[in-house]
């Protein structure tokens, strides 16, 4: 059977029989007024809302709309929205299981389909950058001839997986993580709809705060946590989702973790002090627990980032390489892959060789200007680019460390109160021995004597 046909059959018995199909996909919005979060693209006048057709006299927009964004933030739920405003078939296809022949059959689909009974094919083709460039090209002749309304969607930068002629002919619209407030609007809205729970049973807070928890943001998973523990509590008579019914559900203990209290700081200095002390065990195990309390990943990384450079520096000049690339790259996927970015940077933190000596010569330095030790700069330092500047002395005498054999000028640089001072104290632990060395030969080549 062809993807198109089987799509739309299962809509049909979707829509039939709404009880036979689990609570996300019962709770998917009807309209874009139905839709949580994502205000940014709801406004009205926005091409989303042109894409419908509302508040738009003439075309309704693109026929080509790539959504970028994290699990779970409504990208699927977008495109069946704008199939079911215009009116047109919906066909859902992966990228992981989908190829060229299947897309081409799809294409033909929409044609006839066209032209038999004058209904137009809105495609969503999910996960694209796992499309081939030979793969993507073959939605062109789609997308040129509008044959089709392509719905792109990707949790990956477009603009590095997808191709440009592709990118170029599309609308790109980024999504934002939901918040809890998002989330906790949408399993409100699951507790008490005709399509949902249709007020069985009651949320009590402790629960809706593990299962904000648990949705990380993700809508998918909040409302598949919140149908499994729906059925096993009213397996047990139970009139509300209790807590301890949850977490057997889900089997997922309900971390102690306020994201905006005590545990939120306490936990994230765990972590930094474990990767200083070098128990990679001890680090893992608090990164699992903010992992698991749903803390936000960038936040993670942040703290990563200040790491690498407060207690390794150069003793592994690697060390902020890995939490920044880190960090790129949690920012591009989000939870639950991030929990493998964030746990290979604390790995590589937390066994890297430690130094805190870019952080103390950094803190002397500030000290010291603070302390209003900061001279003029010497003349012969001074920029002489401008016109009179040479009449003011600016660079005369300057010795251009390239033209010597060492490539080292044996000349002041520091303000006259500060020429002997010294901040930076290399440790010989790791990568930073050699530094060590270089300090110690260029120090003497300059002729500095220790403060």
């Amino acid at each position: 059977m062809e993807p198109d046909l089987f799509t739309a059959a299962a809509e049909e018995r979707q829509e039939k029989d709404p009880t036979g199909s689990p609570l996300a996909v019962r709770m998917r919005p009807r309209t874009l007024d139905e839709v949580v979060g994502q205000q940014h693209l709801l406004k009205p006048g926005s091409p989303l809302r042109r894409l419908v057709g509302e508040g738009a006299s003439g075309p309704a927009g693109p026929s080509s709309v790539i959504l970028w964004g994290p699990p779970g933030t409504g990208k699927t739920t977008l495109a069946y929205v704008v199939s079911k405003a215009t009116n047109k078939r919906f066909v859902e296809l992966s990228a992981i299981t989908a190829g060229v022949k299947e897309v081409r059959a799809v294409i033909d689909g929409a044609r006839r389909a066209v032209g038999g009974y004058g209904k137009e094919t809105v495609l969503f083709l999910d996960e694209i950058h796992r499309f081939s460039k030979a793969q993507q090209d073959s939605l062109l002749p789609a997308v040129e001839n509008r044959w089709v309304t392509l719905i792109a969607a990707t949790t990956e930068n477009p603009y590095f997986s997808v191709i440009s002629p592709l990118l170029s002919r599309s609308l790109l619209l980024t999504l934002e993580p939901l918040t809890d407030d998002d989330v906790r609007g949408l399993l409100r809205r699951a507790l008490t709809d005709e399509r949902g729970l249709k007020g069985a049973l009651t949320l009590p807070g402790d629960t809706e705060e593990h299962l904000l928890r648990i949705a990380g943001g993700d809508a998918r998973r909040a409302l598949t946590a919140l149908e499994a523990a729906a059925g096993a509590a009213l397996d047990k008579g139970e009139a509300e989702i209790g807590l301890t019914t949850l977490e057997e559900t889900v089997d997922r203990a309900a971390v102690k973790y306020d994201r905006d209290g005590d545990q939120h700081y306490d936990v994230a200095s765990a972590l930094i002090k474990s990767i200083r002390g070098s128990d990679v065990d001890a680090a893992l195990h608090y990164l699992a627990r903010m992992i698991e309390a749903g803390e936000d990943p960038r936040f993670i990384a942040r703290r990563l980032m200040i790491s690498a450079s407060e207690d390794i520096g150069l003793a592994d000049p690697n060390a902020l390489q890995i939490a920044v690339a880190a960090a790129q790259a949690v920012a591009m996927i989000g939870f639950p892959e991030a929990s493998l970015t964030l746990s290979h940077a604390t790995i590589a933190l937390a066994l890297a060789p430690k130094s805190n000596a870019a952080t103390t010569a950094i803190g002397a330095a500030l000290d010291d200007v603070r302390k209003g030790h900061a001279g003029p700069v010497p003349a012969h330092l001074r920029d002489s680019h401008y016109k009179g500047a040479g009449k003011l002395g600016h660079g005369q005498g300057y010795v251009y460390p390239h033209d010597l054999p060492e490539g080292i000028a044996a000349q002041q640089y520091a303000p006259d109160g500060l020429k002997d001072r010294t901040y930076y104290t290399p440790t010989r632990h790791g990568a930073e021995a050699r530094y060590a060395d270089a300090v110690e030969w260029t120090r003497g080549h300059l002729g500095r004597k220790p403060s």
